[in-house]
Order: structure tokens, then C-alpha cells, then sequence
């Protein structure tokens, strides 16, 4: 970044430090928008400050997050007690588990492992490499983060575009690069909407939803699996299509030998049994994950193993995360003696501030709830009723992959969710077919380097423009819109058992 760029944006961020209290100053106290419920207005107020700041990062991102600690107790909107809690629960857990074995992953190598192993499998032509640097990396980030699954496929993305531009020349290679690194960042993106714990966002749903909608069944790792499973490998198939096409080189390659690969995979040696253990725990979470609560479609019906034990509803994709975490800390290293497979100093890299982020997206939706702000926004855009559902999740759907190039798509989704909860109940359609797909665009920001993290870790190889990423990343933003709304109604009724025409009786009692 330019100290141009640098000092624009410095004063950007001074400005709206400033402005943006007067602002919601200005709103609670000349404004009023609901007569009965000064709460309404106040929490209106303090939503627009943390938005601005959020946009902005006038100050830290988490601590922003932070501000309905403070203020929502003091306007009477939520008890402190109520609100401190919104910031550590059962999602939360889930987080900082999937963190924990992802870092386990890392600190034996195993991610580096399965990626070159699956990179062998798929072969060495230019359309097979992308295939499987986009397979591999959208596998790992279903289960660990992003950013870590980008910052790990990116250097052996580099050194294999090295080797091949040492065995075929630059020119042959051209611009292929560009849409190999592309494809890690896309699939970064892609791979995460697959799973509740792939990405933010989708784990801001599942809590946000439940404290809108609390008489909603709950929302388990399998049956969001099961639904968005088909949104990822439509938007993966577009993507690697797309880019294959835009970016395959324009001569055949004939040097390129499957060994860059092997010897690659070879110089990591055999497994080290911490490898092992990992992997097995590996396995064993994602099946505890998959089959906790079990799943129906219809007549077809898998039980789930919750229901062994005499509580099954105490039983949550967090315990369960948790569980195996512990497990890391306990079990012992091999190669390395009095250590065990996870230690404290690698834990200690977990990103607490994208858990305070979490809470207050949390904090946010609790006080758009209590406050009933989320039924007055909902009330004011009373007038889409009569535009039809799917016409209008295009359109929600559109706006959030929008939104989200130039904002954080976890407080962009934390912002907008409990509104469109407040629209869904206000014009009688069951929120899910409005949160869902919003939820999904989140993860649908392919355009810009400030859109994601990935995607800022591949511009910052300096290998690609902006305007590959802008040519390349709008198409790719219209197919995973159009996927993520058909998808919604064509699956997505399926697996939640949604009737379009039906108001369901749990959002019902929602409205207060």
C-alpha cells in the first residue's frame, strides 16, 4: 500500500472517529423512531456507530465489538449480564476447537501432507494442477481457517510456478499463475461455506438465528453440511471452469514431470506418529460433527449418536469440538519427549479478537431482539411483500456479495442478518429462505484484495493486478449468486422442510 493510499485512508478513519458519535448522538436526541420504545432509536444509534467504525476500522475491529458491553446496559437496552454472555457460548467453542486441531495440523505438517498428496493424485496438466490446488485447499478450509488454509497452499503454489517456469520457461508459463493463485484464493472462499465451522460467517448464522428464534429446532453441523455441500461444488466447478479457460496456457507443456510433485511430497519424510494421532482425531471429529444430531430428508432418516447418552440435547458441535481438543493437550509426543501432540505456546495463537468479534455480532443481534429494533426495520420495508420470494432473496443475495467486497463479511453478516430476520417476520416469510442465501453471499466476495483475507494473500505475491482480480472475480460473483439463490429454493426447501407459502409457527412466536 502507497503512503498515498495510507494517509487517505488514516484520515478516513479520523474522521469517522469522530463523526460517527455525533452522528448516533444526533439520533437519540432528536430523533425518534418508534414513539413507544425509545429502545428502538437507541439501539439504532449504536448499531450505526459500530457499522461506520466496522467499515471504517476507525479502531480495532474487536474493539469495536466491544461497544455493547458498555452502551446497551447503559440506554436500558440489555442487563450487562444478559450481554456479557452473548460473548462466550457453544458457537464460540466451535471456533477456538476447529482452531485448536487446525493448529495441530500445522505443527506436525499434516496440512502440507494431505495438500502435495493430492496434488500427486490429480496429475500434472495445467487444468489437473489447478483442479487439485483448488480440491486440496477447498477440502482443508471446510475444517480450518481461510487464512491459514491460503497462507499454507500459497508457497507450494509459488514453488511449484517456479519449477515450472525453471523447466518451461516463463513464457509458456504466462499468465497460468495468475489463475493458479486465483483458484487457492477462490477456493479459500468456496471450500468454507461447505461447513459451519469453514467460515465465519456461517457460525454467526447459527447462533444469530437461535437468539432470534429460539422455538427454531436447531440448525446442527450435519444439516448445514447436507444444504450447502451442493452450493460448493456448483461454485467450485464455475470457478475452476472459469478460470481454466481464462488462464490455461496457450502452449502445451512437455518437460513437466509428476516427480516436481513426488519429490516435494518425499522430502517430508515418512508420517511421524504425532501425524497419525492427528489425522485419526482428524477423522474422528468430523464424523462426531457430521452425525451428532443425525439427519432426515424426507423418508430417508440417520440416526444420530447423540442419543446414546441420557441428555443428547445437552450435546453440541461444541462439546464436541472441545472434546477433541482436549484430547491434543493430553495425548503424548513421541519424537518429542515430556511434550504432548498440542501445546499451550502453539494454542496461544488463537485470534481472540475475531472471537470478540463474534461476541459482538452476537451482543448486536441480542439487542436488535430485545430492543424490537429488528421488527421495526422489518416493518419499514413492509411494502416488499408483495414481490416475490425468490425475486427477493436475488436480490438479498446481490446486495450481501456486494457488501462484502469492501467490508468484513463477519460484521457485514452480524449487521444484516437480524434485519432480515425483522423483514422475514414483518412481511410473514420464514426467515430462513432470507438468512440462509445472505449468509452464503458473505462468502461470495471474489472482486477485491480488501474483500478477504485470501484474497489479500495472493495480491500480496505480486503477481496479480487488480484488474485480473475485478475481470476474473465478477463473473465468478454472478454464477455463485445465481447457484447460491437456486440452490436455496431447490435444495435448501428440502433439507429444512420449508414451505414457501407457510409462516412457520416458531418464527410466529418470535414476534413480539
Amino acid at each position: 500500500m502507497s503512503d498515498t493510499v495510507k494517509t487517505k485512508s488514516t484520515k478516513i478513519q479520523l474522521l469517522a472517529l469522530i463523526v460517527a458519535p455525533l452522528i448516533s448522538l444526533f439520533i437519540i436526541l432528536f430523533t425518534d423512531l418508534d414513539p413507544e420504545n425509545k429502545k428502538v432509536t437507541y439501539t439504532f444509534a449504536i448499531a450505526l456507530l459500530m457499522a461506520i467504525w466496522w467499515i471504517t476500522e476507525a479502531i480495532p475491529l474487536a474493539v469495536t465489538a466491544l461497544l455493547p458491553v458498555a452502551l446497551f446496559p447503559l440506554f436500558g437496552v440489555v442487563d450487562g449480564k444478559t450481554i456479557s454472555a452473548m460473548y462466550f457460548n457453544h458457537l464460540i467453542f466451535l471456533f477456538i476447537g476447529g482452531f485448536l486441531m487446525a493448529f495441530a495440523m500445522e505443527r506436525w505438517n499434516l496440512h502440507r501432507r494431505i495438500a502435495l498428496k493430492i496434488l500427486i493424485f490429480f496429475g500434472i496438466s495445467p487444468g489437473r494442477i489447478l483442479l487439485g490446488f483448488m480440491l486440496a485447499t477447498s477440502f482443508l478450509s471446510m475444517w480450518m481457517s481461510n487464512t491459514a488454509t491460503a497462507m499454507m497452499m500459497v508457497p507450494i503454489a509459488l514453488s511449484i510456478i517456479m519449477k515450472l517456469e525453471e523447466s518451461l520457461g516463463d513464457a509458456k508459463i504466462g499468465r497460468y499463475s495468475i489463475g493458479l493463485l486465483l483458484g487457492i484464493a477462490y477456493s479459500a472462499s468456496i471450500g468454507g461455506i461447505a461447513t459451519l465451522v469453514g467460515t465465519p460467517p456461517n457460525l454467526s448464522f447459527a447462533r444469530i438465528i437461535s437468539i432470534i428464534f429460539p422455538e427454531m429446532t436447531e440448525i446442527s453441523f450435519a444439516d448445514w453440511f447436507i444444504f450447502a455441500i451442493p452450493v460448493t461444488i456448483l461454485i467450485f466447478a464455475g470457478a475452476w471452469l472459469l478460470l481454466y479457460l481464462m488462464y490455461k496456457p496457450k502452449e502445451s507443456w512437455e518437460n513437466l514431470k509428476i516427480n516436481e510433485f513426488k519429490n516435494e511430497y518425499d522430502e517430508l519424510g515418512k508420517p511421524k506418529v504425532e501425524e497419525k494421532i492427528v489425522f485419526v482425531l482428524f477423522l474422528i471429529l468430523a464424523f462426531l460433527w457430521i452425525f451428532r444430531s443425525g439427519f432426515n430428508i424426507q423418508s430417508f432418516v440417520v440416526p444420530g449418536w447423540s442419543k446414546l447418552f441420557n441428555a443428547p440435547s445437552y450435546i453440541n458441535d461444541g462439546t464436541v469440538a472441545i472434546f477433541i481438543a482436549l484430547l491434543l493437550f493430553i495425548i503424548p509426543s513421541k519424537s518429542q519427549k515430556g511434550e504432548r501432540i498440542m501445546n499451550w505456546e502453539t494454542a496461544n495463537r488463537i485470534p481472540w479478537n475475531i472471537v470478540l468479534l463474534f461476541g459482538g455480532g452476537f451482543a448486536l443481534a441480542q439487542g436488535f431482539v430485545d430492543s424490537g429494533l429488528s421488527i421495526w426495520f422489518g416493518e419499514q420495508l413492509a411494502g416488499l411483500a408483495n414481490v416475490q420470494p425468490i425475486v427477493l432473496t436475488l436480490a438479498n443475495v446481490t446486495m450481501m456479495s456486494l457488501l462484502t467486497e469492501l467490508t468484513s463479511n463477519v460484521a457485514t453478516t452480524e449487521m444484516i442478518l437480524p434485519i432480515l430476520a425483522g423483514l422475514s417476520m414483518t412481511i410473514k416469510i420464514n426467515p430462513l429462505l432470507l438468512m440462509i442465501p445472505a449468509t452464503l453471499a458473505a462468502s461470495l466476495a471474489f472482486m477485491l484484495p480488501v474483500a478477504t483475507p485470501p484474497n489479500a494473500i495472493i495480491f500480496g505475491t505480486n503477481r496479480i493486478k487488480i484488474k485480473d482480480m475485478v475481470k476474473t472475480g465478477i463473473l465468478l460473483n454472478i454464477t455463485g449468486i445465481i447457484i447460491a439463490t437456486l440452490v436455496m429454493y431447490f435444495w435448501g426447501t428440502v433439507v429444512f422442510d420449508i414451505d414457501v407459502t407457510v409462516f412457520p409457527e416458531w418464527a410466529a412466536g418470535a414476534v413480539k
